[in-house]
């Protein structure tokens, strides 16, 4: 009989992303849900959801992720990225589906100088940020075995993300300017999907927190130059402070994850963040 993975939020750029390698492992049976097929705040709807589809596992890749949105907009960021989730993990729980959720870096505050690690002090600094560690937090008190996965700068060739932007602007304008004081490291939404279907296959449970993300270290103007010289543009990047570039949503000036529990636990290898930017963009080109 085959094994029922449920992929929730399965119009988003991690969702579209594990539809992507679904047809490698033919022992699984995918159900992808959109926010339309399931409104996951609401409890009878999700429980009958899962009385139809009977999932063994469940990934939860829906998610509020308009982070400057989110600051005029805090009862939606709140139910969506909080009370939703606690409200998955309860069904997960009283069904006996395995639950990988996911999470965001933004869960810290930016004040460190060393890579976070998962038990380190959380202290959001946006309303983004607090909802999220709210879903977190519900997840692991309606479901002591999930697994929540914190991410950072997500992008994909699907979707809304910095590396598109980044390459309509270049094409668009003669110059622009990035923000250069903020330092993390870039997800290839494809590289974390691999990861996830690697670790419900390896047949290994380990609950708790963890952390992903492409290899390295660099700035969100780092990441920019290296987009322009992959797509040979001549557009000018201008380094520029946070300060110069006021947003609605504070965001965390450091916020790299360190990513060695993963590894150890799951024996997962991670690609550098170059490796993983010339594919996507390489995807990008042949779309």
């Amino acid at each position: 009989m085959q094994t029922t993975i449920l992929v929730t939020g399965s119009n988003g750029q991690l969702g579209k992303e594990l539809q992507q390698p679904a047809h490698e492992y033919p022992q699984y049976k995918f159900v992808f849900a959109s926010r339309e097929d399931l409104k996951l705040h609401h409890f009878p709807l999700v429980e009958n959801f899962f009385i139809a589809t009977k999932p063994q596992y469940c990934i939860n890749c829906a998610a509020y992720t308009a982070v400057d949105k989110a600051e005029s907009e805090k009862e939606l960021a709140m139910l969506v990225n909080g009370e939703a989730v606690g409200n998955l993990a309860a069904v997960c729980k009283k069904y006996q589906t395995k639950l990988i959720h996911i999470s965001t870096d933004y869960v810290f505050d930016g004040e460190s100088e060393e890579p976070y690690k998962e038990d380190d002090t959380t202290n959001p600094m946006n309303v983004y940020g607090a909802s999220k560690l709210l879903g977190e937090r519900l997840c692991m008190k309606e479901d002591e075995e999930a697994i929540i996965i914190r991410t950072s700068w997500v992008y994909s060739s699907f979707g809304h993300n910095f590396v598109k932007t980044m390459i309509r602007l270049m094409g668009e304008r003669n110059e622009i300017n990035v923000v250069s004081d903020q330092i993390g490291s870039p997800t290839y939404a494809a590289d974390l999907a691999k990861t996830i279907l690697e670790i419900i296959a390896s047949g290994k449970w380990q609950s708790g927190i963890y952390h992903y993300s492409n290899e390295g270290k660099i700035s969100w103007y780092d990441f920019a130059v290296a987009i322009k010289e992959l797509i040979h543009s001549n557009c000018k990047i201008n380094p520029v402070s946070t300060s110069q570039y006021p947003t609605p949503a504070k965001r965390p000036h450091y916020s790299l994850l360190n990513k060695d529990k993963i590894k150890t636990v799951f024996h997962i290898s991670i690609p550098q963040w170059e490796d993983s930017l010339q594919k996507c963009i390489k995807q990008l080109q042949q779309q």
